[in-house]
């Protein structure tokens, strides 16, 4: 008979539904239900892909004998992290403060209040087992002490909470975090420290624009060797395009093959940028792949983006993507097998689990057109083999980074499909996410869920929406984004300038959580500092830079002291430091074309741009900007003081301190042809 869970919005907790423990949803029905029975609160919390939270599913949550020892003795509650982010961050933040590390599952026993007295992570049954028989005793046995333990625990983390500090993050503090990544960086195999190694998205970003601020060779250099390694290693789909979570070693081999939404909408952004600043044809190739695996694999028919693909098949972790010689063999037959099997490093020990070899292509074949074909059957053969599922739901902020990510491939790979897909979802998110000015975190079908929306969320959206703005010249991604931007700052905002993690009417934990560590995606601080930023440049509103700069200064010290967790609040600051940098194209035709083209193309952290016509409704940028002598012109300003209007696109390239000659911009990726909605045409490169 299902639990409580069947009725969820969310395919993690849909996971758990027929287990034989009475799973309660969060919620203060739980709570009150513990204070009623006197038991304490088994959360569970963990995510659809997670391999481990398979694995304890399988081996104790579906377990008879398990479920009779949770049931008697506890509340039950399970959570979707990726649902309530809020929820995991005070209790993982426990977590690690008791044991010394997190991850998922996280198993937390709490008293009927909420207070955490005893954490952990992924437990074997036999463990496990004991662990709930030992954690009974002490709360009959020894309440008095389990209550004081959750207090303390309670306290010194509202303490942590609490102690913030400041710091300017200037052209100096920037350049002195290019070096300390320098002394982390691998150069071997690429990215910074030792296994697991994942993909450090923002730290590269952040690189690409201190390369192009600075003109640093070696923060080019450290971008270019860390985007190779990941692309010819197992980390990435070697047939189908997209990354896995990360490498279990060093050398980007082995990956743990969850695909994550946020990891690919960062890395499409990444290579497409380095692609713009070196025209490195490995990177162009891998943006158009990337962009082409959210399109095929993770798009909703509503027109959101997926949140993930599981890490296993059928219980079996990479099952859908391993292979051993004689598969491939199979496939294409023995001559061209086993070429490929070389090719791809398909060997016959294996180099993966079960004799079986992750794909990776540590050399290009000299026959194109063969690797091609290769490629392709293989593929196909692949979907004949059971598939991975797919977590379903639409997360508010990774869905953000994908608008972002795909308006930009959209113009800069000359491919309307993307760009098409990036309107869309933008339009889904505002349309079903955005209830009464508040946005939803998550929705499922196009349902929206219960769960409000976080300060990632706000942030990473309207990062999304300045690039629609950007791309198209519509008004209406300002104007939405005008409002998100308004409720962060009314109801996130610190007292020191930064953001908090929930809003301030928001579902009342022991503790209000703020991270500002950029992870696994940006920090809800640093993308709202990013959103902040953009959207100043392109409205000229000192009150919104004002507050970028004071959520800035706010991560400073992190940044700092630890940039390898802040790389988008460096990202960030090299756009502050570098800019505004404002270019306005008026006019239409080939003309203004050519001048949208090299703005396109242009690197440089701080710029912002729009297109369209003079005066068009709704755009600050294109205000007061009239033809010259009827022609169209580029009108380039820096910190609001304008240059006389341009309308010769090589001389525009040199205003901008270099872009691409207009005949130029082809090659790796294909077709460039400018790429246009509604009549705008426009250039994507944003402020952050």
């Amino acid at each position: 008979m299902p639990n409580r869970l069947a009725a969820s919005t969310s395919p993690y907790l849909l996971q758990h539904a027929d287990n034989p423990v009475d799973w309660w949803p969060w919620g203060p029905e739980a709570f009150a239900e513990a204070n009623r029975r006197d038991t304490p609160v088994l959360l569970s919390v963990g995510y659809a892909a997670c391999h481990w939270c398979h694995v304890m599913a399988h081996e104790s949550f579906s377990d008879v004998e398990v479920a009779r020892a949770m049931n008697a003795e506890f509340v039950s509650v399970k959570v979707d992290r990726e649902e309530r982010p809020d929820v995991d961050a005070v209790y993982m933040s426990a977590t690690t403060g008791m044991t010394g590390h997190g991850g998922w599952p996280m198993t937390c026993f709490l008293t009927p209040s909420g207070e955490p007295f005893f954490t952990g992570t992924y437990f074997p049954k036999p463990t496990f087992l004991q662990l709930l028989s030992a954690v009974t005793d002490a709360w009959t046995n020894r309440r008095e002490q389990v209550l004081a333990t959750g207090n303390q625990i309670v306290a010194a983390l509202q303490g942590m909470v609490a102690a913030t500090s400041v710091a300017a993050v200037g052209a100096s503090e920037l350049d002195r975090a290019e070096s300390v990544l320098a002394g982390l960086y691998d150069p071997d195999h690429g990215g910074f420290g030792s296994a697991p190694k994942f993909p450090p998205s923002m730290v590269l970003e952040f690189l690409l624009r201190q390369h192009a601020r600075t003109g640093n060779p070696r923060a080019l250099l450290m971008v270019s060797g860390t985007a190779h390694a990941m692309a010819r290693g197992g980390i990435y789909d070697q047939l189908g395009g997209g990354f896995a979570r990360y490498s279990v070693d060093a050398q980007w081999m082995v990956p743990h093959f969850e695909k994550m939404l946020y990891d690919n909408a960062q890395l499409l952004r990444v290579y497409l940028h380095l692609w713009r600043a070196s025209r490195d044809e490995l990177a162009g190739r891998v943006a158009r792949e990337t962009a082409d695996f959210l399109l095929r694999d993770l798009a909703t028919p509503e027109g959101g983006f997926a949140a993930a693909l599981d890490a296993d098949t059928e219980g079996v972790e990479g099952l859908t993507y391993a292979w051993t010689p004689a598969e491939i063999i199979g496939v294409l037959g023995e001559a061209d097998g086993r070429a490929a099997a070389g090719l791809l490093g398909v060997t016959a020990s294996g180099t993966f689990e079960h004799g079986r070899s992750t794909l990776q292509l540590r050399s290009d074949p000299d026959d194109g057109n063969w690797f091609a074909g290769i490629r392709q059957s293989l593929f196909a053969a692949r979907g004949r083999r059971a598939q991975p599922a797919r977590d379903d739901k639409v997360i508010a902020a990774w869905n953000g980074l994908a608008i972002a990510a795909l308006a930009e491939a959209g113009v800069l790979l000359g491919d309307r499909s993307y760009l098409e897909a990036a309107v869309r979802c933008g339009e889904f998110l505002i349309g079903t996410h955005l209830l009464d000015d508040r946005l939803r975190r998550s929705s499922r079908h196009g349902v929206p869920g219960a769960a409000a929306g976080v300060a990632e969320d706000y942030g990473d959206l309207a990062e999304g929406l300045l690039a629609l703005h950007q791309v198209t010249g519509e008004s209406r991604w300002l104007d939405a984004t005008a409002g998100l931007l308004d409720v962060a700052l009314a109801r996130f905002a610190s007292d020191d300038g930064g953001f908090f993690d929930t809003a301030d009417d928001a579902e009342r934990l022991f503790s209000r959580p703020r991270d500002p560590s950029d992870n696994a995606a940006p920090a809800g601080q640093s993308a709202l500092a990013g959103a902040l930023l953009t959207y100043a440049a392109l409205t000229g509103s000192p009150r919104h830079r004002t507050a970028a700069d004071a959520a800035l200064s706010a991560a400073g010290r992190l940044a700092i002291r630890e940039p390898r967790f802040a790389g988008w609040t460096l990202a960030v600051a090299e756009a502050a430091v570098a800019g505004p940098l404002q270019v306005a194209v008026v006019g239409e035709g080939q003309a203004a074309a050519e001048l949208t083209e090299q703005v396109r193309w242009s690197s440089s952290p701080g710029l912002v741009t729009v297109s369209g016509s003079p005066d068009a409704p709704g755009v600050p940028l294109l205000a007061n900007r009239p033809l010259v002598a009827g022609a169209a012109a580029a009108y380039v300003c820096r910190g609001f003081v304008c240059d006389r209007p341009i309308t010769d696109a090589e001389a525009l390239r040199s205003a901008l301190g270099g872009g691409i000659p207009a005949q130029q911009v082809s090659g790796a990726t294909g077709n460039t042809e400018p790429v246009a909605l509604n009549h705008a045409k426009t250039t994507s490169q944003t402020a952050t």
